[in-house]
């Protein structure tokens, strides 16, 4: 079934998709008088308090196979699973996770971080609502993944510490203001020894209008914002933290959009 744009953005507007197409933005006042800091916190807060209640409750389902959805979130699920195989296709054409570290920040349900485990990889998956990683954890516990294997538990990605080959923050950059996305970057490539895996809504003139126009059709469980990302803002950050980018993909479906970067930790 497909859509026209127009109602298409009218359906965004009403529904809360706060992985990529969550069209809630502050209201002008508010954006004028806070600090970007202060910025930060309030959207970590919202977006804590949203997965750990409403939030986790529609998102659980989404990422799931349960028929409980309706014909937006469906096609929701196979944007966000578009995303995941490409980036199994990618680590399964390589051939060499088997053993390799991996650290998945923003993890939700376990939707990458449990394939991973399965392909072999030693899995540190983190996000900041503790029901969405308490959820991850039964998944893989009931998929029989031990804790040796995977293990979730609950941080801001900000609070992730260590060193691992890969790093993955999927669909998380859309919670991330703008003026905090180079330094988001930074970090991920910090944990990093070789590869970072990232993905973001676009910044691009025809996202920016649906966004825009979403905004005139608010959904009432919408809660939190949404940030769209300039590709060459996200691609320099990565450069300036000493990687470069090897592969990309575009998934767009009717209500999902994000931009996939694979990059690589530059040789001398």
């Amino acid at each position: 079934m497909k859509f026209s744009p127009i109602a298409a953005v009218i359906l965004l507007g009403a529904v809360t998709n706060p992985e990529v197409a969550a069209f809630t933005t502050p209201s002008k006042t508010t954006t004028t008088t806070r600090s970007s800091s202060l910025s930060v916190v309030d959207d970590k807060t919202e977006v804590r308090e949203y997965f750990n209640t409403e939030g986790f409750n529609r998102w659980n389902k989404i990422y799931s196979d349960s028929d409980e959805v309706n014909t937006v979130q469906m096609d929701i699920r196979d944007g966000h699973g578009q995303t995941i195989d490409k980036i199994l296709k990618w680590i399964e054409t390589d051939g060499d996770i088997e053993g390799k570290t991996v650290c998945d920040c923003g993890c939700g349900v376990g939707s990458l971080a449990i394939p991973l485990a399965k392909m072999g990889g030693k899995i540190s998956a983190s996000d900041i609502s503790d029901s969405m990683s308490n959820e991850a954890a039964r998944r893989a516990s009931e998929m029989g993944i031990s804790e040796g294997q995977a293990k979730f538990y609950t941080s801001d990605l900000e609070s992730v510490t260590g060193k691992y080959d890969t790093v993955t923050c999927v669909d998380v950059a859309i919670h991330y203001p703008t003026e905090k996305m180079t330094e988001m970057i930074q970090h991920l490539c910090d944990l990093s020894e070789r590869r970072v895996l990232i993905s973001f809504a676009p910044k691009t003139w025809y996202y920016s209008a649906l966004k825009k126009f979403g905004e005139f059709f608010p959904g009432p469980s919408k809660t939190t914002r949404a940030y769209l990302h300039e590709e060459e803002i996200v691609r320099n950050a990565l450069s300036k933290a000493g990687f470069e980018v090897t592969r990309e993909e575009m998934t767009g479906t009717n209500f999902y959009f994000s931009r996939l970067l694979e990059a690589k930790r530059k040789t001398a």
